[in-house]
């Protein structure tokens, strides 16, 4: 796990990574069969025709020098070489065609694999991680490394099978040009090797520096109204020219030092042409060798050269197809949640008594039994720490920003692991539950909600899918929403988009809320949702998390204590620990955290709701109606 300000590095040899992208295709083995076959009859064909070509020409020159000219035998020729060269053609598009099917179907299960990847990574894996850096890793490095393989890995087949080919046939026309021929085989590998060694890192910072600009820019699509409500827009394009800068030089020197190794081993391939061509005039001359076999032997030393120049060139590719690769791998070879038991079958109570794994509807007692945590062995955060909440109760988590009321909630819904103790719901230890089964008990309302990309209704229907209309109305009611969504020109069919446009602050919470409301789950996880809205909405807000807080078990993470006045429990905490527990009327009394709390609250001008005194809960229900009205 990588900590935060740390830049994750490629894990394991980019040629490990290549190996392990040719084991994934053995689901498509056949399709590379086929494929394999179709390059086969295309490298043969390929490889024979110049030397049908070279008998037709013998045929020319015997007739130049005296013989009798043989039409028949010369247009036979010529119409096989015509006919072999339209059959590779179609073998060509055929392994195009097989190829793609192939190289799709891997990068369709390495997309899945990554998605599904996603969800089952710990929240530390976030934490330490850019967006941008993630979002790359499963877009940009996994396109990079299909569009690759697309253009490579048949090409690449094909290359070496055509310079084995052209070898052989060199070898059988004349051993003393194949040897001249090869003269130029341990350069190109010379060549090969030192480009690609010093091209490898440049690929490597390449990718970086693009999960680098991806993050940045994520960061700037998000926030892009706080950037021009304080006229940032200057500091950002120039972080964001830093960023393209780096970009840049990383992709400068990576193709630059990967692009020396084309025009290298042209020369070479140059270089080898023009010995085979002195050589060969020199075989002719002592008439070891006829202008049929010369022809064709040149031929052949350009079928043996080009691809063998491909080869060259398709290292600097590979490269970075190897290092994206090993950044997918990277991804999905990354630590997972542990202890995830299976949902089927039964589990033990403490007290001896059987459970269904599966652990639905419980009545909500829940307790922490000196439970510590910590993000890292050096800096422990939460410590023996140990409470218990009966069914229906609602229980109020305050304190400084840091004291780790988040991390609490977090650990009740196993986002981390405990360090030593233990939670249990219903006297079920939740390490024995699965993650599934346990978060199928929470209905979840946070301080900024998530509404996604789809209907009014769909964003209701998320927590309970496949919920009735009459459901989604009456939870949209219960929560003060219907009125508003009917005033709108689509009602429940209006689309909403960028995180719940244009839906108003308020208005996305009260969604949220009716979410919640629909789920109908036992155990409420609310977070302090009336920060950031108007004092008309947040009457509103306060009334349907009261109505949603009915008969159910809550925690409440709050921020404003007037929202946590009518609490059966309030925990104070500080550093991890609980300094404080009580009533607000007790915890005023004692005078301890909790009574600084509310007094800096007020004195801010923030608690003015706060100080108002305790009424009952029928008196703030009605006294709300009233102002909403």
């Amino acid at each position: 796990m990588s900590r935060e300000g740390e830049r994750p590095g490629v894990t394991g040899k980019p040629s490990r990574s290549l190996l392990r992208l040719v084991g994934l295709m053995k689901p498509a083995r056949g399709i590379m069969t086929a494929a394999i076959l179709c390059i086969c009859g295309f490298v043969t064909l390929n490889v024979a025709a110049p030397k049908v070509l070279g008998d037709a020409t013998d045929v020319i020159a015997a007739a130049v020098f005296g013989a009798q000219f043989d039409a028949g035998r010369f247009v036979f020729l010529l119409l096989v070489a015509a006919g072999m060269y339209c059959v590779t053609s179609l073998l060509s598009w055929a392994q195009g065609r097989l190829n793609a099917l192939a190289v799709q179907r891997l990068a369709y299960d390495l997309r899945k694999a990554v998605e599904a990847k996603l969800h089952r990574l710990p929240l530390a894996y976030y934490d330490g991680r850019s967006r941008g850096d993630v979002l790359s890793r499963a877009t940009n490095d996994l396109d990079n490394v299909s569009q690759t393989l697309n253009q490579l890995l048949s090409q690449l087949l094909t290359s070496t099978l055509m310079v084995i080919g052209s070898l052989a046939m060199m070898l059988l026309l004349s051993p003393l040009l194949a040897v001249v021929s090869l003269l130029a085989v341990p350069v190109s590998a010379l060549a090969s090797i030192v480009v690609t060694r010093r091209s490898q890192k440049y690929f490597v910072r390449q990718w970086e520096a693009t999960g680098d600009v991806n993050s940045l820019v994520e960061e700037t699509a998000t926030g892009h109204e706080t950037i021009k409500l304080f006229n940032a827009q200057s500091s950002m394009a120039v972080r964001f020219a830093d960023h393209n800068d780096g970009l840049y030089a990383a992709s400068s020197k990576a193709q630059f030092a990967s692009g020396l190794l084309v025009p290298l081993m042209a020369f070479v391939s140059n270089a080898s042409y023009v010995g085979v061509a002195i050589v060969g005039a020199l075989q002719f001359l002592a008439g070891a060798m006829s202008i049929g076999g010369i022809q064709a032997f040149i031929q052949f030393n350009r079928l043996f050269s080009q691809p063998l120049g491909q080869i060259g060139g398709m290292a600097q590719v590979l490269q970075s197809c190897a290092v994206s690769a090993s950044r997918v791998f990277e991804l999905l070879d990354a630590a997972e949640l542990t202890g995830e038991p299976s949902e089927q079958g039964s589990g033990a109570r403490a007290d001896g008594s059987s459970f269904d794994a599966r652990f639905d509807l419980p009545s909500g007692r829940v307790a922490f039994e000196r439970i510590s945590f910590s993000y890292r062995p050096d800096a422990p955060l939460i410590q023996d720490l140990s409470f218990h909440v009966e069914p229906g109760q609602t229980v109020a988590i305050v304190g400084h920003t840091g004291a780790g009321k988040t991390t609490l909630i977090s650990l009740l819904m196993r986002f981390h692991e405990l360090g030593s103790g233990r939670i249990t719901i219903d006297g079920v230890d939740i390490a024995g539950m699965g993650r599934d089964a346990l978060r199928r008990n929470f209905g979840v309302v946070l301080q900024d909600p998530w509404i996604f990309t789809g209907t009014i209704r769909e964003n209701i229907e998320y927590g309970l899918p496949g919920a009735s209309e009459a459901d989604v109305v009456a939870a949209a009611e219960a929560s003060h929403v219907d009125h508003f969504v009917r005033s709108l020109p689509n009602g429940y069919s209006t689309m909403l988009s960028n995180g719940g446009e244009p839906l108003s602050q308020g208005q996305r919470q009260l969604l949220s809320i009716a979410r919640a409301r629909l789920s109908g789950r036992p155990i409420l996880i609310l977070d302090e949702a009336t920060s950031s809205v108007d004092t008309r909405t947040e009457v509103l807000i306060r009334q349907a998390m009261h109505r949603l807080r009915s008969n159910k078990t809550s925690f409440v993470i709050a921020h404003r204590l007037s929202t946590i006045r009518d609490a059966d429990l309030i925990l104070v905490m500080d550093h991890g620990r609980i300094v404080e527990h009580g009533t607000h009327h007790s915890l005023l009394e004692l005078g301890g955290h909790y009574a600084h709390l509310h007094e800096a609250q007020f004195a801010a001008g923030g608690g003015e709701l706060a100080a108002m005194p305790v009424r009952s809960a029928k008196h703030r229900a009605e006294q709300g109606e009233r102002e909403a009205s």
